[in-house]
């Protein structure tokens, strides 16, 4: 029986997914939340398939089995479009995924073009393929892999300096793609990518709106939970894997979100 001070279990291979923490508080302000970075296997996007499926289900079995968490979210693109299935087939949990937000970006755009910077491993995979064929409504797709923004969000979230390099990259990779001139929605198809959504404006321009899944993960999270208790016992918890010093430079970021110290895991 799930008890108030159960926790949400966020997992993501870096700080990516704090950008679904942030919109899950907002509509599930009191909730306790156990965040989990996979620091040690950082950067997923240029693993292979089968050594990202087994790391994310290894790790969220062993997680699931320390923290017994009420729901696990597997706030990863690339960790989703692979392991999804694999998890929940582990966890006797629910456990919500992420996807690229291809549908709604189907919906808003006006031109009919739509550009999708995502990692290596997520711009592969058939899963974006089937989103593509289900939920395109005949726009067309661009899709780039971007894998320079994920260390750029990396260092953002540290107070770094950001590099621009990877930003202007990918815009000029998208633009010089068969119709690219046309784009006027960008998917952030990775949840590091929002935390750039400032520097994506400024390269982008006025013209281009960038949608992405975390409000869409909030409200799948709290409609699953629905008519829970939720009761903190204390500052959420960050659980990162390898060194600690791997989190360095996070302090204020966790902080101002309500986490303690980084934990080791």
């Amino acid at each position: 029986m799930v008890q108030p001070e159960d926790p949400i279990l966020l997992f993501d291979s870096g700080v990516g997914g704090l950008t679904v923490y942030d919109a899950l508080r907002s509509v599930l302000p009191q909730a306790p939340v156990i965040y989990a970075a996979d620091l040690a296997g950082l950067p997923y996007g240029t693993k292979t398939e089968a050594q990202i499926a087994a790391r994310v289900s290894g790790l969220l079995g062993r997680m699931a089995e320390r923290f017994q968490p009420r729901l696990a979210c597997i706030a990863c693109n690339t960790a989703s479009t692979i392991a999804l299935g694999m998890v929940r087939d582990v966890l006797e949990i629910p456990v919500v995924g992420t996807v690229p937000a291809i549908k709604p970006a189907a919906g808003i755009t006006k031109t009919g073009t739509i550009g999708l910077v995502g990692t290596e491993a997520t711009i592969r995979q058939a899963y974006v393929d089937d989103l593509e064929a289900q939920f395109g409504n005949g726009t067309r797709l661009l899709r780039i892999a971007a894998p320079g923004l994920v260390d750029a969000a990396e260092a953002k979230l540290r107070g770094q300096t950001v590099d621009p390099a990877p930003i202007r990259n990918a815009r000029a990779q998208l633009a010089a793609m068969p119709g690219g001139a046309a784009i006027d929605t960008l998917v952030l198809a990775c949840t590091h990518f929002p935390l750039l959504a400032d520097e994506l404006a400024a390269e982008f321009g006025p013209g281009v709106m960038q949608i992405d899944g975390a409000q869409g993960i909030a409200r799948r999270i709290a409609h699953l939970l629905k008519g829970q208790e939720f009761a903190s016992a204390g500052a959420n918890r960050f659980i990162a894997t390898g060194p600690l010093s791997d989190a360095d430079g996070l302090e204020t970021a966790l902080a101002t979100r309500g986490f303690g110290p980084a934990e080791a895991f």
